[in-house]
């Protein structure tokens, strides 16, 4: 039986903390911190702490909408 191709990090459903951090160029603790705030929000598979794309997408329109209200 042959291996799926393995998806690229724009096609994953899931990602860890730390991957979607990578992709929003912030830093693993900082994203800790949003999600402490619950601005970035994440689900939970046992004891890890998933991002789902749909919510790094949600956060980036948070931050979008941020900065069009503060300029």
């Amino acid at each position: 039986m042959s291996m799926p191709p393995s998806l690229s990090p724009t096609e994953q459903r899931l990602h860890t903390v730390t991957s979607a951090s990578r992709i929003l160029n912030i830093g693993r603790s900082h994203a800790y911190d949003e999600i402490r705030l619950g601005r970035l929000r994440t689900v939970r598979s046992g004891r890890r702490r998933l991002v789902p794309t749909e919510y790094i997408e949600e956060y980036i329109e948070l931050l979008k909408s941020e900065a069009d209200t503060a300029a």
